[in-house]
C-alpha cells in the first residue's frame, strides 16, 4: 500500500546543508552568498528537499523565512551532517575550531560593553568565527529569521524559543559636573523634576521595563531624547539636562555625577532569547556562553556598585 504521508525519496545531504544555511540567515540570497551558489539554486534545492520529505520545511514570515516543525527536524539532521563533516576534516590532535557566522541582536549598551569584548576574546581562540552584532532596543521578536541570539531588556513573551536571564543592571540619574555647578545639585525629587530629562523618545519606546522615568519622575520635561543610549550619555555630558543612564556606562566618565541615588534608580534584567535548536550549534553555544561569562565577571559594575568598572569597554 502506498502511504502518501511518508517521503518517497531520501533527502540529499547537500540539500539539508542548504536548508541549514537558510535557517541561520532567514534569506535565500544571504544563504546563497555564504555557500557560494546562486539564490535560484537555493530555491530549487529547498523544493527538492521538501519533495523528498513530503512537506514544507520553510514558511515565509515578516522577517524572512522561518522553519516549520518539519524544517526544525530536518535542521537537526543537517547539524549532525555538518558536525560529522567537520570532524572528518579537522586536523588530528588539534582542538576543534569554531567557524561560521553568528548573528546577534542586542541593545546599544550591551552590544558595546558586553557583546563586543566577549566576542573579541572568543575570536582570539577561534579566528574563523564571525559574529554580526545588530543593535536595537525593542521587545523580543516573535519571528527571528536571520537572528541566532537576541538580547532584550525584561522577560520576553515569546514562543518556540529558549529564554535565559543573563543578569541585572542598574540605571540612575546623572548630570555633568559643569551642569551641576551652573544649575545647583537637586536635593529632593521636586527639585530634580524641575530639570530637563535626557532619555529615550517616549512615543516610540517599545520596552515597558525602560519606562521608569515616567513613573519615578513623571513631571520631568524631555530635553534631549534619542533611540540610542550613547546619545543619552554624550548629551548628559554636554549639559543637556539630567540623563537617566545605565550605571555601567555613566560610571566610565569622571565628569558625570549620580544624583539622588537613594531616591531615583531602577534595576533591570537582560534576557537572552534563542531558537530552540540553536544551542545545538557549537558556534552559537560558544557565543552565548561568552556573553554569560562576561555578565557574571562584571556584575558589580553592571549593578552600579561603587568602585567597580567595566574592563574592555569603549572608555577603559
Amino acid at each position: 500500500m502506498n502511504d502518501s504521508s511518508r517521503p518517497a525519496l531520501s533527502p540529499d545531504a547537500d540539500d539539508l546543508l542548504i536548508l541549514l544555511a537558510v535557517s541561520r540567515t532567514g534569506r535565500f540570497l544571504t544563504a546563497a552568498e555564504s555557500l557560494g551558489i546562486n539564490h535560484t539554486t537555493v530555491s530549487r534545492r529547498i523544493t527538492s528537499l521538501e519533495q523528498a520529505l513530503g512537506g514544507r520545511v520553510l514558511a515565509r514570515s515578516a522577517g524572512g523565512w522561518e522553519l516549520t516543525a518539519l524544517g526544525e527536524k530536518a535542521v537537526g539532521a543537517a547539524e549532525a551532517v555538518e558536525a560529522a563533516v567537520s570532524e572528518l576534516t579537522a586536523p588530528p590532535d588539534e582542538p576543534r575550531q569554531l567557524s561560521g557566522v553568528v548573528r546577534l541582536s542586542a541593545t546599544d549598551g550591551f552590544s558595546a560593553y558586553i557583546a563586543a569584548p566577549a566576542v573579541a576574546a572568543l575570536r582570539r581562540e577561534h579566528p574563523n568565527l564571525s559574529v554580526e552584532i545588530v543593535t536595537a532596543t525593542r521587545r523580543a521578536l516573535q519571528h527571528r529569521s536571520g537572528l541566532d541570539i537576541e538580547v532584550v531588556v525584561g522577560e520576553p513573551q515569546v514562543h518556540r524559543t529558549e529564554a535565559f536571564e543573563l543578569g541585572h543592571y542598574a540605571l540612575g540619574m546623572y548630570a555633568s559636573r559643569t551642569y551641576l555647578r551652573e544649575h545647583a545639585t537637586p536635593t529632593t525629587l521636586p527639585e530634580l523634576m524641575m530639570h530637563p530629562l535626557v532619555y529615550f523618545i517616549d512615543s516610540i519606546l517599545q520596552v515597558d521595563d525602560l519606562d521608569a522615568p515616567r513613573r519615578l519622575v513623571p513631571t520631568m520635561v524631555d530635553g534631549v531624547s534619542s533611540t540610542n543610549v550613547f546619545v543619552h550619555v554624550e548629551a548628559t555630558r554636554a549639559g543637556a539636562g539630567m540623563g537617566f543612564l545605565p550605571c555601567f556606562m555613566a560610571d566610565q566618565h569622571a565628569d558625570l555625577v549620580r544624583v539622588l541615588p537613594e531616591l531615583v534608580g531602577e534595576r533591570l534584567a537582560y534576557w537572552m532569547v534563542l531558537r530552540t535548536e540553536a544551542l545545538r550549534q557549537p558556534a552559537i553555544a560558544a557565543v552565548a556562553s561568552a556573553l554569560r561569562s562576561r555578565m557574571i565577571e562584571f556584575s558589580d559594575a553592571l549593578e552600579g556598585r561603587p568602585g567597580s568598572r567595566m574592563i574592555g569597554s569603549p572608555y577603559s
